[in-house]
């Protein structure tokens, strides 16, 4: 339905999520203020960014003399330069493409021009840099949201748009990359692909060549962003098609066809933009077309929907669970939406395409610049239960779940130290889900499903060691600390295989602990030092449980540490214990070692 001037409902909805979106931004987590990783210039971001002072401050987009300084200084990442590659000719390429750098441009000359008379170093980094890309981040999305309405108000009514803005904002990850995570490219991608909508509808009714150099610069725009969005292009010209019938086929090919001219002004202008990246690679590398992205591909054969939708690391429906609402509600929009052939065909191909990306852990935010076209599918449904008034009552409750289910993830994504986006497991998914907080002492189910928090009974002592009287290059004694230590370094990595004969029987469950002590804590996930407890029988692993004792252990601290594993009916006959330093260089020290059977 065409929109009209007295969309109240739907203005009051987009005023509240002005509010929401600027209190998550400058008062709960205001990323611009923070430091290291967890600043508004950091990890993609700053890959995303680093363009910008590479070629308006140190003038060195090929050879990157200045980066050490940054990456010391700055800390944007916990890697080395990650945010570009060496080539074989010694220049270096960014990894990612400039479309990020294109939009952040305004934003960074405006920081640039204030930061010396702020009394901040002109580096691209300092306070005024990363408060200029968390700010333009919010400002796009607010832009993008506003026109959001704007179009969808083009299509459905007030009350329908007003309860679609409010489910994108309070319901849906959109909130967090919109808001806090606005550095990212998703939500300034959303704007795009809503400019694209409406540019689309408007050349649809009136032919102006006009709105086919804004497709075209757009399309080209999303591309130059994430060259994945070539796919954008589909949706000027697939627009109008309601289904797939030789006769209306042919119909949007006489309406192509008809205006042939402007359809070459849009490509001409797409590859405008384009050529941006072309001549930067022909710059750097000697190739007008170089690969940045080393180890990760598309995987079209075999694409991770189950992963990627339903994960507990990091699924989109898992997080995000409202916009399971998008897959129910291509039902009605198949029924009584309008330009079906372009929503339906883009929404599937981008989800494979998400999906086929063999880093599949990179999360639900991927889908979000194609909310925009997904939300159709959802305003459907909501015109569809709202000529319900049972139904909608109905549904009013799940509505208020997704909204505070959102409102808690997005806490404790930032704060409560609960949410761990690499190791995230579903027991310890579901012993977290919804609270607020939880004792330290729950980070083991990150890495093992077993934990016994009741009260042991019938408790018996089947193995100790002290490591006293232990032998080898694997032991070491510390300065104040009486007796042995098993040692993890950077050359002893595996410790031995601590035996003992052990059934289970009368005991449903062992515990293991041990004294562990540190100087300096591993944070990177992957090489932090494990305790490792098996059940064997004639060599053979019948089961065994891990934890990474650095999850509940800091930097210069002794803590004991313990590790259940619940029996298995399986028959076993012996219990195997052992540490492995998991890669790490940085020493650890282990003391105490003892294992307990209990039943419950």
């Amino acid at each position: 339905m065409p929109a009209n001037t007295n969309n109240r409902l739907s203005l009051y909805m987009y005023w509240c999520c002005i509010v929401m979106m600027c209190y998550a931004s400058f008062f709960f987590y205001p990323r611009w203020k923070q430091g290291t990783t967890e600043a508004a210039i950091s990890w993609d971001v700053s890959g995303y960014y680093w363009y910008l002072p590479s070629i308006f401050i140190y003038h060195d987009i090929k050879h990157q003399g200045f980066k050490d300084s940054i990456l010391n200084k700055y800390r944007p990442t916990n890697t080395e330069f990650m945010q570009g590659m060496k080539l074989d000719n010694g220049n270096y390429v960014m990894k990612y493409a400039s479309g990020m750098a294109v939009m952040y441009l305004p934003f960074f000359t405006a920081a640039h021009l204030v930061a010396g008379a702020l009394g901040y170093p002109r580096d691209g980094f300092s306070a005024p840099y990363q408060f200029a890309i968390q700010f333009g981040g919010l400002l796009m999305a607010l832009i993008g949201l506003w026109y959001f309405r704007k179009l969808l108000l083009n299509f459905y009514n007030d009350k329908v748009v007003a309860i679609v803005l409010l489910l994108l904002v309070f319901g849906s990850n959109y909130l967090n990359y919109s808001s806090i995570d606005c550095g990212m490219s998703h939500s300034w991608l959303f704007t795009v692909y809503v400019f694209l909508l409406l540019n689309t509808v408007y050349f649809y009714r009136s032919f102006q060549v006009k709105y086919a150099i804004r497709i075209g610069l757009l399309a080209g725009l999303a591309t130059l962003t994430r060259p994945t969005d070539i796919i954008s292009c589909l949706i000027p010209l697939l627009w109008g098609m309601d289904n797939l019938l030789p006769a209306t086929i042919k119909k949007q090919f006489s309406i192509l066809i008809k205006n042939y001219k402007a359809m070459l002004l849009a490509v001409v202008c797409a590859l405008c933009v384009l050529s941006i990246q072309l001549i930067y690679w022909k710059y750097v590398s000697g190739h007008w077309l170089v690969y940045s992205y080393q180890g990760q591909k598309l995987y079209f054969r075999s694409p991770n929907f189950m992963d990627y939708t339903f994960s507990y690391r990091s699924g989109w429906l898992v997080y995000s669970p409202l916009l399971v609402l998008a897959f129910i509600g291509i039902l009605p929009f198949l029924w009584k939406g309008q330009n079906k052939v372009a929503i339906i065909t883009f929404f599937l191909l981008n989800y494979y395409i998400v999906c086929a990306w063999n880093i599949w852990w990179y999360g639900g935010r991927a889908m979000i610049q194609s909310y925009p076209v997904l939300f159709f599918c959802i305003a459907a449904l909501v015109n569809a239960v709202l000529n319900r008034k049972i139904l909608a009552w109905f549904c009013a409750l799940p509505v208020l779940i997704f909204i505070y289910y959102n409102t808690w993830i997005t806490y404790i994504y930032h704060k409560g130290n609960l949410f761990d986006n690499d190791c995230m497991s579903e027991a310890y998914f579901w012993r977290i889900a919804c609270k607020w907080s939880a004792p330290a002492s729950i980070a083991v189910l990150k890495d093992s499903p077993d934990l016994f928090e009741g009260q042991p009974k019938d408790i018996k002592t089947i193995y100790r060691n002290d490591f006293d009287t232990a032998t080898g290059p694997f032991y070491d004694t510390l300065p104040g600390k009486k007796g042995k230590l098993l040692a993890l370094n950077k050359y002893n990595q595996n410790s031995p295989y601590y035996k003992f004969a052990f059934n289970g029987n009368h005991a449903g469950w062992i515990r293991a602990q041990a004294t562990f002590q540190c100087r300096e804590k591993e944070y990177e996930g992957w090489k932090m030092a494990q305790f490792i407890v098996r059940l064997v029988k004639k060599d053979s692993i019948i089961k065994e449980r891990m934890i990474r004792v650095y999850r509940l252990l800091d930097n210069n601290q002794t803590r004991d540490i313990t590790i259940d594993l619940n029996l298995p009916g399986a028959s076993f006959d012996s219990v195997n214990v052992l540490f492995w330093n998991g890669g790490s260089d940085k020493p650890l020290w282990i003391d105490d070692l003892k294992v307990d059977a209990f039943s419950e």
